[in-house]
């Protein structure tokens, strides 16, 4: 009797402890199978807004954050929570990331190739300290990260055609250099410190937005100038080639890595890629839309850069670990744009 007495006892007393457990096993799993909460820096750049928009749609609308240093336009602040964030303000960060207790990070903020080169100690600062900032955040509070690196991560050493997605790498840009450095730190904390570190290797991303100051920019802005004035100058040779891709195919490679389960990676830096074209193939095959386009071309300092670059990426390595395959090619980029910046820059229908 007695020690059915004790035995009830402890029954009785441990019985809370056991509803307890149960809630916080309960709650662990819960935690585990929640929605990412994601933060996004520099996210009024080229790919921030997009991004956002994409990952609202798988995740919900307040459980990804844009933010950067810009005062938002109307339309951004309302389409979902934005915040003001300084890559180079560490507490500043710190405190973004434990008020919306982020569990994804995805750096964006960085000088573009051709803007760089005009300032080099401000792309120092934005480009290493601000990554130096975000790769400790992420080892700090244990976030995934995510942070782009690109087709200028290579130089005229490396193979150009095809660019494999282990080679030789000696940038000559300082935008090249601060991507180098950013894939090798990453590596370096992924197997030091255990961080969920990704890092994918991006092409020229053509979208409607204006140009915004990188090489491979003239791909976007031959579409705007073609169409409203029916000439474009470039400042590439005709026969440039380079590695492009559509923005929805660039930002679904990100989506479909961040989300891919970590032991399905054998790397943490991979190439992705569509297609690669020459000015001349581009306005060809723009010449459809607008019959009567004249194109003249006018090399500059861009151009070197350029003729550093690959010429075709090598992805296979990506597409075999996880999957990775592009949807849209040449012909539906340039429909696509054509209609995109109809619609959005001159109220075309």
């Amino acid at each position: 009797m007695a020690m059915k007495v004790v035995c009830g006892s402890i029954s009785k007393r441990l019985y809370p402890l056991i509803l307890r457990s149960g809630q916080l096993v309960r709650n662990h799993s819960t935690e585990k199978e929640r929605k990412p909460k994601i933060l996004i820096t520099g996210g009024l750049g080229q790919l921030g807004i997009e991004c956002a928009k994409l990952l609202r749609s798988k995740y919900g609308e307040s459980n990804v954050i844009l933010s950067d240093i810009i005062k938002p336009s109307a339309e951004v602040f309302n389409s979902g929570p934005y915040i003001f964030a300084d890559i180079l303000d560490f507490k500043g960060l710190q405190k973004a990331v434990v008020d919306h207790r982020i569990d994804w990070l995805i750096h964006f903020s960085a000088l573009l190739s051709a803007i760089g080169e005009q300032n080099v100690p401000l792309a120092v600062r934005v480009n290493i300290e601000g990554m130096h900032n975000v790769i400790e955040l992420a080892k700090q509070y244990k976030l995934r990260i995510f942070v782009p690196s690109t087709i200028g991560a290579f130089g005229p050493d490396s193979p150009r055609n095809p660019t494999p997605n282990v080679t030789v790498q000696r940038p000559k840009t300082i935008y090249g250099v601060s991507k180098v450095h950013a894939e090798i730190l990453g590596e370096y904390y992924h197997h030091r410190f255990g961080l969920d570190f990704r890092c994918l290797r991006f092409p020229g991303v053509i979208s409607s937005d204006p140009p915004g100051g990188g090489t491979t920019d003239y791909a976007i802005a031959i579409f705007h100038e073609a169409l409203r004035n029916g000439k474009y100058e470039c400042y590439l040779r005709p026969d440039t080639r380079l590695p492009m891709m559509y923005i929805e195919d660039c930002l679904r490679s990100l989506w479909e890595f961040m989300k891919a389960p970590s032991e399905q990676l054998k790397r943490r830096v991979y190439n992705v890629t569509a297609m690669s074209f020459t000015p001349e193939e581009l306005a060809d095959k723009l010449s459809k839309y607008v019959p009567e386009l004249r194109i003249s071309y006018n090399p500059d300092s861009r151009q070197h850069i350029a003729d550093s670059w690959p010429q075709v990426f090598d992805d296979s390595e990506a597409r075999n670990d996880w999957n990775w395959n592009h949807k849209y090619d040449l012909d539906a980029l340039v429909d696509l744009m054509v209609k995109d910046v109809k619609r959005n820059y001159l109220d075309i229908k």
